[in-house]
């Protein structure tokens, strides 16, 4: 009997169904960037690159940033002024004389005596925002969701990926790698950029003054969001935004440097277009409107991979850094 029983045993287990493979892991989402293919990635093109070179640091290493200037139809005046203020050279001999810690770093003509170029314009405070296009919502792009704090499951929508941004007031989202926001308001159509980590602005002084773009700073810390549509955003650091976070705070009001020795030389500032081709640096950035992206975002605002126990259900679009590579 006791043979016959584990024949039966044996029998048994040749008939009873396996168990289920395991699942897969889900992939994180730089795991997510990694696999996108080549066509999701959209090459910078040299003339909207800026490229600024400070002096080297105390052990002779080189110190470059690389600033992708924002696309249209944001902050078009100031960005035609910087690019007039690179082509006539004047950031040349300037230095980054403010760091604020958990700020911003900020560079220009310390002095304030430098004549600027001719040509540069003034431009109206209405510059902070503009229209929204009909084309950010246009039929055809792929569909992405909107991350609820309420219900942690995506839902998709037509259009941009959209997060909430302040709740009950804007709407966050991205265009050609950048992201902005806009007012939850059937009558309100404006949009506006917004000031993230590594988000490049303009300095100016009291209002209505807007700046011209020749006092220029860089966010090292918190996301300012307190200056959107008080000040313009400009672009951001794709790259060295290392050399500009790590510097020594400034001991004088808002972090500018007391003594002119601690200010940290700028050699030049050149559009990459301007540079000779063998210099020129190349970067390319994940295309907001791909399916990879979506993706990205969706695993960015709802961490599912190994290491997370409990998905956020949302995002601070602050938080979903667009994924930049050097170009090929």
């Amino acid at each position: 009997m006791k043979n016959l029983a584990l024949i039966i045993a044996t029998g048994a287990s040749l008939v009873l169904p396996a168990h289920a493979e395991e699942p897969a892991p889900i992939p994180s989402p730089g795991e997510i960037v990694a696999a996108a293919p080549a066509s999701d990635w959209i090459a910078i093109a040299p003339s909207d690159l800026l490229v600024m070179d400070m002096a080297p640091d105390a052990k002779g290493k080189e110190r470059r940033v690389v600033i992708q200037l924002m696309p249209a139809p944001f902050s078009r005046g100031w960005i035609t002024n910087i690019r007039t203020l690179a082509a006539a050279h004047w950031w040349d001999g300037t230095s980054v004389n403010r760091v604020q810690d958990n700020y911003v770093a900020q560079w220009g003509d310390a002095t304030e005596k430098k004549p600027l170029p001719r040509g540069l314009e003034t431009v109206a405070e209405s510059g902070y925002e503009v229209d929204e296009p009909s084309g950010f919502t246009a039929p055809g792009l792929p569909l992405h969701y909107q991350a609820r704090p309420s219900d942690p499951s995506p839902a998709k929508v037509g259009g941009h990926i959209v997060f909430r941004d302040n709740p009950g007031w804007n709407y966050g989202s991205f265009y050609r790698g950048f992201p902005y926001v806009g007012a939850m308001n059937p009558h309100q159509s404006k949009i506006w950029p917004i000031h993230c980590y590594g988000a490049v602005g303009v300095g100016r002084n009291m209002s209505p003054d807007t700046g011209s773009g020749a006092e220029l700073y860089a966010v090292i810390g918190h996301a300012t969001r307190h200056l959107d549509r008080n000040v313009a955003v400009v672009g951001r650091v794709v790259s060295g935004i290392e050399y500009l976070s790590s510097l020594p705070r400034g001991t004088g009001s808002l972090g500018f440097y007391e003594d002119e020795a601690e200010r940290v030389p700028i050699r030049s500032i050149r559009l990459a277009g301007d540079l000779p081709a063998s210099e020129r640096p190349k970067f390319e950035y994940l295309s907001t409107e791909s399916g990879s992206f979506a993706r990205y975002a969706e695993a960015r605002a709802n961490r599912r991979d190994p290491f997370f126990n409990k998905p956020a259900g949302g995002a601070d679009i602050c938080n979903i850094p667009v994924p930049v590579r050097p170009g090929r």
